[in-house]
């Protein structure tokens, strides 16, 4: 009876996983080098996003060691 929760678990991970991929892609430490005027994104908030989005990674990796 764990399966749906299981396939839940996984898909969150991969989920998560998937939003670090494109939060490290943008390559925050690189915005700094154009004039702020010029950033699609605030590198500092992609930092932020990528930290909490790694918590809640480890928190669904505990989950699963359950």
């Amino acid at each position: 009876m764990n399966a749906p929760s299981d396939d839940f678990e996984a898909e969150l991970e991969a989920e998560i996983e998937a939003e670090i991929d494109l939060v490290v892609s943008s390559e925050p430490e690189r915005a700094t080098e154009t004039p702020a005027s010029e950033w699609l994104f605030d590198p500092v908030e992609a930092e932020q996003e990528e930290v909490e989005l790694r918590g809640l990674l480890g928190a669904v990796e505990e989950l699963e060691g359950d």
